[in-house]
């Protein structure tokens, strides 16, 4: 028997995130991306450990080097690493989920904001945080949004194409 680099599944699953990731490079509102429901997503549906992590931190990697690379990049492929961990751990995508990862991902890129562009104090830490969270509204609702349209998109095209007789 050939064995296969994917199942049919897992192409699916690819093909969602990839084309998911994509969005990036098109015009929109700051940080309303699919970018922490990709992660969510990932780790919920892969249930190989090396897939979960790799397909989207690869995803993110392939569409960076178009976009730019930056210091603060290290932190966000940190915040993807561990929202894909929520979504393993947890193995479903929920508000519950989406909002813990919102948190994440806010929490561990701010503070390389902090890190990077800001005095290191207390004051400095409060002013990077306090700052970030018009940016933080929109994350979440580009969360909700797209873990939504992941959720559901998939859902219906696993009924529809992934079908057993």
């Amino acid at each position: 028997m050939k064995k296969t680099l994917f199942t049919p599944r897992q192409w699916m699953l690819l093909t969602f995130i990839v084309v998911a990731i994509l969005t990036r490079w098109l015009p929109h509102p700051p940080n309303f991306t699919a970018v922490t429901a990709i992660a969510l997503f990932g780790g919920a549906h892969f249930s190989s450990k090396k897939l979960a992590y790799m397909i989207p931190l690869s995803a993110m990697f392939l569409s960076d080097l178009v976009l730019g690379l930056s210091w603060i990049t290290l932190f966000v492929y940190t915040a993807i690493f561990a929202v894909t961990f929520i979504g393993f751990y947890f193995k479903r995508m929920s508000i519950k989920t989406i909002l813990i990862s919102s948190s994440a991902f806010f929490i561990i890129t701010n503070f390389g904001v902090w890190l990077l562009s800001y005095p290191l104090n207390l004051s400095g830490l409060i002013e990077c945080y306090t700052l970030a969270i018009p940016f933080f509204r929109n994350s979440i609702l580009g969360d909700l949004f797209f873990a939504g349209v992941l959720t559901y998109g998939f859902s219906w095209a696993e009924k529809k194409f992934l079908q057993t007789a």
